[in-house]
C-alpha cells in the first residue's frame, strides 16, 4: 500500500491512515519534541491496514516506534483512540486523554458494557425495524477488537495548558460532536489541532447518546461559537486537509445545521418517528451500512432534542414508539 503522507512546518508529519469506513482515513500528527523524539496524536483504528501505513510512514520518514515518547488523544471515537493501546505496548509511552474521553471508552467497551444493547433499545423506540437494530448492534460489537489492548491513561483537563513540539498549548473544551473532545490552540503561531470539531468539506457527526442528558447539538453550536473568537492561521483537523479558513469554516457549519432544523420543523406538520425522519434526511440506502446508518439515525435525535429542548417539537406516540410534531 501506500500511505500518504505531509511534512508541515515546524517539522510536523501529517499521516492518513486509512479507515474501513466512508471517512477513509483519519490524520495523524507525528510532532517533534526535543532529543529527536516524537509526539504521536490520534494513532488510528487498529487494524492490519493502519499498521501497514504506520510501518510504511515510519520508513519513509526515518522514524522508529521508539522514538515516540508520549501518546495524545484529541477524543475517544475509535477511529482516533483504536492504536493507542498497542503504540503504548511497543513504546511505554503515556496516553493523554480527557477523564469525560476516557470514561466514555470504558463505557462503550469495558468488561461489562451493555452500550450496544443500550443502543438498539434507544433506536428501536424511535422506529427503528428490530433486523437493522440488530445489524447496528453486530457493527458496534465488531469495533472491540479494533481498540484494544485498551491503554493506560494520564488525564488532560481543559483550560490547562500543555506542551507539544517545544511550544505551550490551551486546551480548550469542545464538546458536541464528542463530550470530553479537546481542542489545543497555540497562541504565538496561531495553530489550531482542532480534533473533529472543526472540519473542512465535511461536518462533524453529531449524536445523541442513550443515557445521557445532555444537549449533544446545543452543547456543539455553543462551542462553536466559542472557538470562533480564536485566531487561527492554520487549522489541523481529524480529518480531511489542514485549512486556513477556520473562522469561515465555523459559519458554514451552523448555517448547515440551522437549515437543517428549518427543514426538520417543516417535515414535522406530519407526525414522524425518528427513523422515518432520518431516511428522509440521509436516504434509505443506508438500510445496508449499518454503520453509516447509526450515525445518520444518532444526528437526527441530536436535532430532534434540540427542537424538542426549545419548544420547537414536541413528542406524542407511546413509551414504546415515540413521534414528534411541529409543535403548535
Amino acid at each position: 500500500m501506500t500511505v500518504e503522507t505531509k511534512v508541515w512546518d515546524g517539522g510536523w508529519i501529517q499521516v492518513k491512515i486509512p479507515l474501513p469506513f466512508t471517512l477513509k482515513w483519519v490524520n495523524s500528527y507525528l510532532i517533534p519534541e526535543s532529543g529527536g523524539s516524537y509526539t504521536l496524536v490520534d494513532p488510528g483504528l487498529h487494524t492490519d491496514e493502519a499498521l501497514a501505513a504506520w510501518e510504511e510512514a515510519f520508513l519513509n520518514h526515518g522514524v522508529i516506534m521508539e522514538q515516540i515518547t508520549r501518546i495524545v488523544l484529541t477524543h475517544q471515537h475509535p477511529d482516533h483512540y483504536g492504536l493507542a493501546g498497542y503504540f503504548q505496548e511497543r513504546t511505554g509511552s503515556p496516553v493523554f486523554i480527557s477523564e469525560r474521553s476516557h470514561g466514555y471508552t470504558r463505557r462503550l467497551w469495558g468488561e461489562s458494557s451493555t452500550y450496544a444493547d443500550e443502543l438498539r433499545a434507544h433506536f428501536a423506540i424511535h422506529g427503528m425495524p428490530e433486523e437493522l437494530t440488530l445489524e447496528i448492534k453486530n457493527n458496534l460489537d465488531g469495533f472491540v477488537r479494533k481498540v484494544s489492548p485498551q491503554p493506560q491513561v494520564t488525564y488532560l483537563n481543559p483550560g490547562d495548558t500543555f506542551q507539544l513540539g517545544g511550544l505551550e498549548w490551551q486546551m480548550i473544551d469542545a464538546p458536541g460532536h464528542a463530550f470530553g473532545q479537546l481542542c489545543f490552540y497555540q497562541p504565538d503561531n496561531k495553530y489550531m489541532l482542532c480534533g473533529d470539531q472543526v472540519l473542512p468539506h465535511i461536518t462533524p457527526n453529531i449524536a445523541f447518546n442513550p443515557g445521557e442528558e445532555e444537549d449533544p447539538l446545543g452543547c456543539f453550536l455553543k462551542s462553536l461559537d466559542e472557538l470562533y473568537d480564536y485566531k487561527v492561521e492554520l487549522a489541523f483537523p481529524g480529518h480531511r486537509e489542514p485549512f486556513t479558513d477556520f473562522a469561515n469554516r465555523i459559519i458554514e457549519i451552523k448555517q448547515h445545521h440551522g437549515r437543517r432544523l428549518n427543514k426538520i420543523w417543516e417535515i414535522l406538520r406530519v407526525p414522524s418517528s425518528a427513523f422515518e425522519l432520518c431516511e428522509h434526511l440521509f436516504g434509505g440506502h443506508l438500510r445496508t451500512n449499518p454503520h453509516n446508518l447509526r450515525f445518520a439515525m444518532s444526528e437526527t435525535i441530536a436535532h430532534l432534542h434540540y427542537l424538542e429542548k426549545r419548544g420547537k417539537v414536541v413528542r406524542t406516540g407511546t413509551t414504546d414508539t415515540v413521534m414528534f410534531r411541529t409543535a403548535e
